[in-house]
């Protein structure tokens, strides 16, 4: 008991969840990477897609939180999909100022990450049996 952190969370649980975020963090940077190669012409670095990674989602939640709590009340629930189109932006900008491009490029590269990232888990999925579970497609 004298080793509980959080709850039930020990220091054991604590670093294995960190080392899995690291592990994820990574892993997830690679399409990002990949794509910055692709649009910046092979200049972008591993380095710039994990700051992309890292600070894109930080950028992304704290914009939708701010905006929709500043015109929530003001707007309803329009003050939320502002904040989600200017949350997007956000991340585009992140983007753009990463792999330092114009704004184009940065959409560029998120669509084309987003695009690598599914056919490299098509992939890993067929070599390795792994599925979407059921729950996740319509049932006709």
């Amino acid at each position: 008991m004298s080793n509980l952190i959080i709850g039930n969370m020990t220091l054991t649980s604590l670093l294995v969840t960190i080392i899995g975020l690291i592990i994820l963090w990574v892993i997830v940077s690679i399409p990002v990477w990949l794509a910055g190669k692709a649009v910046t012409g092979g200049k972008a670095t591993f380095g710039e897609a994990m700051l992309a990674t890292l600070f894109g989602p930080i950028v992304y939640a704290v914009t939708l939180i701010v905006v929709d709590f500043l015109l929530g009340g003001a707007v309803g629930s329009a003050g939320y999909l502002i904040g989600f189109i200017l949350a997007f932006i956000g991340w585009i900008w992140v983007y753009k100022a990463s792999f330092r491009t114009g704004w184009l490029s940065g959409i560029a590269i998120a669509v084309l990450a987003v695009i690598i990232f599914a056919v490299i888990s098509i992939i890993i999925g067929a070599i390795f049996g792994l599925v979407v579970p059921a729950p996740f497609f319509p049932h006709f």
